[in-house]
């Protein structure tokens, strides 16, 4: 496993799936580990596990939404910790509907969560990375969750879809702005497949209707057939990739896009 020992990281929507199991495998590899949600029991419950096992994290309250929430939870960070090396920018929703039937109101929420939020977390940790970066053998970094929706079509989603696809060139820009600055941080996306989450489900949900099917099995079956590798991922797939992009094993990477998508987009 890439190691993280002595670094400290924040990352957003760790409450849950893809966030929360980032966060116990960052704690394993040796991390310090600030959590934040808005799903303040279940961030909570993951913190409890983190701390149970002998890791070291702390959870608060984190609307990505908000630059002033932003702006307190990477001053706890700093403040308890003493410096940010790694931010994850993993906060995401998923809407569900098409583009024909959203209405403004749902496309606003979308790109506050998907987009607003991964800007607001970039801006506001930046001076924090940059000053751990100027410490460390091999600088900061930043993990953006995007999707593999980020890199093809979605027929399930177009808006999630536009979403996604700014994250993904979001990435390569800071990436290259930090360059361009002499600041060292790093800035790299990691492009999941269906993973068998909560918002995993969410998709099958919509697939069900794209479908014409109230069998949640046979949308379930479907999405499985779509990946090569013969099965949907799981939270761990993901994080032991991002894990890898914040570690100093990533340090020769920086606008990249990693696919852990199972085979899905090499089809």
């Amino acid at each position: 496993m890439s190691r993280l020992d002595g670094k400290v990281a924040l990352i957003s929507g760790a409450g849950r799936g893809i966030g929360a199991e980032t966060a116990r495998r960052m704690s394993e590899a040796g991390a310090r580990v600030v959590l934040g949600d808005i799903r303040d029991e279940e961030g909570r419950a993951v913190v409890a596990g983190i701390e149970k096992a002998g890791g070291t994290a702390t959870y608060l309250t984190l609307d990505v939404t908000s630059e002033a929430s932003w702006a307190a939870a990477v001053a706890a960070a700093t403040r308890t910790y003493g410096k940010l090396d790694i931010l994850v920018n993993n906060a995401g929703i998923f809407l569900g509907r098409d583009f024909e039937e959203a209405s403004l109101d749902d496309w606003h929420r979308l790109v506050a969560v998907n987009m607003t939020g991964v800007f607001l977390g970039t801006r506001v940790a930046a001076p924090a990375l940059r000053e751990a970066g100027r410490a460390s053998a091999h600088g900061s970094a930043i993990v953006n969750v995007a999707s593999i929706a980020g890199l093809i079509g979605s027929p399930l989603d177009p808006l999630y879809s536009m979403t996604k696809g700014g994250v993904t060139l979001f990435t390569k820009s800071t990436a290259l702005a930090f360059a361009r600055k002499g600041d060292r941080i790093r800035v790299n996306s990691v492009h999941p497949g269906v993973i068998d989450t909560d918002m995993g489900e969410q998709t099958f949900v919509r697939r069900m209707a794209v479908i014409g099917s109230n069998d949640m099995d046979v949308a379930r079956e479907q999405s499985i057939r779509l990946h090569p590798i013969g099965r949907l991922g799981v939270p761990e797939d993901v994080a032991l990739t991002i894990v890898f992009l914040a570690s100093d094993d990533a340090r020769f990477m920086t606008g990249s896009a990693l696919v852990v998508d199972g085979g899905v987009t090499a089809q």
